[in-house]
């Protein structure tokens, strides 16, 4: 079974977009949080997520939209209403049985203090050899991960959406896990919104407007 994997889209359509395309065939996909920005809402990426079945956790983006803080997102006339209830309706983590696998989803740490930002060479993840689970999927850092601790695979997909990750030049990136092998395999592209801004000479176009 082909799972593909997206995480921190942060309302960036068109980098989902591209995700999708390299990726594709699937069987499964999977948002391991944060698709919109704290302070911004994207109807076309959330959309694109519900249309295509995804399995979407809410990552800390989400939790500030749909706190206190996130009401005048909330209230923008520009917010389709139906998915904003669809989004909030995702949980914080994914239990579930994958292609025969127990997977684990959530977006950042699995061990509390929960927001933690845990990056790929940190020690910590040894730990996730203790997890009841087969394969455990992050996002949160922006950093691309596949490592085996025991008999727990750990993922991080990177970021479709704000690249970080200097281990691949600053671009955007996703990744697809074949149940049956353990396979990774990771896909770097470059933003298609950064380059819309070099060609237009504009330092921000709007996405999911």
């Amino acid at each position: 079974m082909k799972v593909a994997i997206v995480s921190d889209v942060h309302c960036n359509i068109e980098g989902l977009r591209h995700a999708l395309e390299l990726m594709s065939p699937f069987d499964e996909l999977i948002c391991a949080g944060d698709s919109i920005f704290q302070f911004r809402w994207s109807n076309e990426v959330v959309g694109l997520l519900r249309e295509r079945g995804a399995r979407v956790i809410l990552g800390n983006h989400e939790e500030t939209v749909f706190g206190r803080e996130g009401e005048r997102v909330r209230s923008s006339p520009k917010v389709r209403e139906d998915l904003l209830q669809w989004l909030g309706e995702r949980p914080y983590r994914i239990e579930a049985e994958v292609g025969g696998k127990r997977l684990l989803v959530i977006h950042s740490s699995p061990w509390e203090p929960y927001r933690d930002y845990h990056y790929p060479h940190e020690m910590v993840w040894s730990r996730a050899a203790e997890l009841e689970c087969d394969t455990l999927i992050v996002g949160h850092t922006h950093f691309q991960m596949a490592q085996r601790y025991g008999s727990t695979l750990v993922i991080n997909p990177g970021s479709a959406g704000d690249p970080r990750d200097h281990r691949n030049g600053f671009r955007l990136s996703c990744a697809t896990w074949e149940t049956t092998t353990g396979e990774v395999t990771f896909y770097d592209y470059d933003d298609p919104t950064r380059n819309f801004a070099a060609r237009s000479g504009e330092l921000h176009p709007s996405q999911g407007r």
